[in-house]
């Protein structure tokens, strides 16, 4: 695996096939837990793991298993290591574990992680594989951060409260802007507007790439592309 495939599966996993604003997969994880950003990098972080895990152990015995039981032995190797990812929580990080609840063992059953077992690592070496995990991951971890920071920032008016469940320490209320905030950003509907704008605001600039790539593209160029 070189560095520039390790770059542009990270920039596919970022971007371009982002598993929650491109395929749209995880959706369940991502618009329960995301009320405050640390929240959103307590599930980040456990999922980045198991795909990236997941991926490399898929890859490495995909030469054994059947195709006619391919499905229940990828669902073992992802249980398998959710239940490690969630005893390390427990004992490192108790808190954030009682936060997150539920939605760390039921990253088993995040369609992201199933299809890129099925997609990508079933059928490449281990290097690109573990990269894709890496990229995919990261795409996804970065997506939950971010739509759990701008609803903690629109609902409760502060950012990086409960910051102690990672670090440990007193409790720490995060940095407050103001005495309230509108509470309808970390409601159930105020989930579904904050993908609904991340989706709407990257469909916007890739749109503007495209136009921007058109007008510097040559004339005979642009017409036979038309």
């Amino acid at each position: 695996m070189t560095s520039g495939n390790l770059i542009d599966h990270l920039q596919s996993g970022l971007w371009k096939d982002n598993p929650g604003l491109v395929q749209l997969l995880g959706l369940c994880p991502l618009l329960a837990v995301t009320t405050t950003l640390v929240n959103g990098f307590g599930l980040g972080i456990a999922t980045l793991l198991v795909l990236t895990f997941s991926n490399a152990l898929v890859s490495l015995t995909r030469r054994w298993i059947r195709p006619e039981i391919r499905i229940p032995i990828y669902v073992l190797i992802i249980a398998s290591l959710v239940t490690c990812i969630e005893l390390i929580f427990k004992a490192c990080f108790p808190t954030l574990d009682r936060s997150l609840g539920i939605f760390i063992p039921l990253i088993v059953t995040n369609c992201a992680i199933v299809a890129r077992a099925e997609i990508f690592a079933s059928r490449n070496p281990i290097g690109a594989s573990i990269a894709d995990g890496i990229g995919m991951g990261a795409g996804f971890a970065l997506l939950l951060m971010a739509i759990g920071a701008f609803r903690e920032l629109v609902g409760q008016a502060s950012i990086l409260s409960r910051l102690d469940m990672i670090t440990g320490g007193e409790t720490f209320n995060g940095i407050s802007f103001a005495d309230s905030g509108l509470l309808l950003a970390i409601l159930p509907p105020g989930a579904f507007f904050s993908l609904a704008l991340a989706v709407a605001l990257k469909n916007h600039i890739d749109r503007k790439r495209r136009i921007s790539r058109g007008a510097t593209m040559p004339r005979s160029l642009r017409q036979h592309r038309k």
